[in-house]
């Protein structure tokens, strides 16, 4: 499996662990992860904090050059709001997990000149199901259901 994929993972089960929801994301520059984070929407309190969105928090300011050479990499299919932040910023490359249990606005991006890749992950997949099934009003607080 993808060293990256596998970070973002990583991450979605620390959100689970913590009480949240399973999505996490790294952004990787130049072969390094200079952002890491997860959905933090229960545990902040917070409107924005999905997964994406917790990763480029976590990655600092960085310059427009350094978005343009980033890829980022997401558990799961970005929604609008993460879509627009990936758009904002000129990332160019985003791999998905999976877009079975959620098609966010892959479209969107795609439309805009980012390389979408999805590899339907069997464990983003497992991971997602089991918590929709187990949580689905939280699930669609997050995606706004």
């Amino acid at each position: 499996m993808d060293l990256f994929l596998q970070a973002a993972i990583d991450e979605a089960k620390k959100g689970l662990a913590t009480g949240g929801i399973p999505i996490g994301s790294v952004l990787v520059c130049d072969g390094h992860v200079i952002g890491r984070g997860h959905n933090q929407r229960v545990q902040r309190g917070s409107v924005i904090h999905h997964g994406e969105m917790n990763c480029l928090e976590n990655a600092g300011r960085q310059r427009a050059a350094v978005y343009r050479r980033c890829t980022l990499y997401t558990t799961l299919s970005p929604c609008p709001m993460c879509s627009g932040a990936i758009l904002l910023y000129a990332i160019p490359r985003v791999i998905v997990g999976e877009n079975v249990t959620f098609m966010g606005a892959e479209s969107h991006l795609r439309a805009n000149g980012v390389q979408v890749e999805v590899l339907q992950n069997a464990e983003c997949i497992q991971m997602m199901r089991d918590f929709i099934a187990r949580n689905p009003q939280l699930w669609n607080e997050d995606i706004g259901v």
